[in-house]
């Protein structure tokens, strides 16, 4: 790996952790391996960014009785504490993107930095080539990331232990699908160890 690769942190907020109106199961433990994993090699990415999740009146997307697809409980609105990134995140990311202001959005490749430039123009004008995702959640947003990556023609990797997500069903639908795209599912380790034996 080399500067030519991101990692992309996503929507890892408080909202989406336990405690939080759409809480996942081990999403605190997500945060604290994400901090870590930065941490611990930050050398392999040429820039680090994060993706939030953040929503604001009308909210058409928000009910009291949602179908969690295209529905959802009200969650990440923009001025309170469930929009905001988990307190053990730390991962000093070159950029933020926002996405979802008034309508539901799950691909990090629908946000936009607070200059307005979308995710993908960033990285292209970065040379990224390479993308790894991680965050929250697997089933959703990480996937939707991770879609959109490849089809931007990024080589793309979900990094399995740095995720989490809403359900093992539909974690597992979504992986077969990506896989056939040609996106695997792998443990971070998987690359220390090849920089080791580089």
């Amino acid at each position: 790996m080399s500067s030519s690769t991101v990692l992309i942190v996503t929507d890892v907020q408080r909202d989406f952790c336990p405690g939080g109106s759409l809480a996942v199961e081990g999403g605190d433990d997500v945060a604290r391996r994400i901090t870590a994993w930065v941490r611990a090699h930050r050398d392999l990415y040429g820039a680090v960014v994060a993706t939030k999740d953040e929503h604001e009146a009308p909210w058409h997307h928000f009910t009291d009785h949602p179908d969690f697809l295209n529905t959802w409980p009200p969650h990440c609105v923009i001025g309170t504490p469930g929009a905001d990134f988990h307190p053990d995140l730390h991962c000093d990311p070159d950029a933020i993107f926002t996405k979802g202001r008034f309508r539901a959005a799950y691909s990090g490749f629908e946000g936009t930095d607070a200059q307005g430039t979308y995710l993908e123009t960033w990285l292209r004008g970065r040379r990224i080539d390479d993308v790894h995702v991680a965050g929250l959640t697997s089933d959703y947003c990480v996937a939707a990331t991770a879609w959109d990556s490849v089809h931007a023609g990024f080589r793309t990797t979900v990094l399995q232990d740095l995720c989490a997500g809403v359900s093992p069903d539909t974690t597992a639908s979504v992986r077969s699908e990506l896989a056939a795209a040609g996106i695997p599912f792998v443990d971070s380790s998987r690359f220390v160890a090849e920089k080791r034996s580089a």
